[in-house]
């Protein structure tokens, strides 16, 4: 490899695009989780993924809020109605976004940066949608977040 961390031949380079592209076809939607924590640092290096996801004019509209309190990630099926596999997680990213033009498209973007970092670190997640919910204002009021974020 160059300095840069490029492989510096077409073989390599294959082999580093085939590794991407199943880690890609590989990751799965997972609703069943182990009893096991996630490290802080592991949180910490997924939510960074989240924070490198393209976005419209690098506005990054987004604030990602790590839940790991065990009665509050109980509190967010009761509240949504649905996703009862949340309940039993290590861990829940929310996603909120500020209301901007394209918050829906940035949100999305990072969420699914998110999902696949998660993958690479060989846990399962799977993503739940809230903006266009009836429960996305009783979400932002356990949260804390300001009213008109999405």
């Amino acid at each position: 490899m160059e300095a840069t961390g490029q492989p510096t031949n077409l073989q390599e380079k294959k082999a580093k695009m085939n590794q991407a592209l199943e880690m890609l076809k590989e990751r799965r939607s997972i609703r069943a989780y182990t009893s096991q924590p996630v490290a802080r640092e592991v949180l910490e290096d997924i939510v960074d993924f989240g924070r490198l996801a393209a976005t419209t004019m690098n506005e990054q509209p987004w604030e990602f809020v790590v839940m790991t309190d065990k009665a509050m990630l109980r509190r967010l099926p009761e509240l949504t109605g649905h996703a009862q596999f949340i309940a039993t997680a290590a861990a829940c990213i929310l996603v909120i976004c500020k209301p901007t033009g394209h918050f829906l498209e940035d949100g999305s973007a990072a969420s699914e940066h998110i999902l696949l970092a998660a993958h690479a670190h060989g846990l399962g997640a799977c993503w739940v949608a809230g903006e266009k919910e009836g429960y996305a204002d009783r979400i932002r009021e356990l949260i804390g977040a300001p009213e008109g974020t999405g």
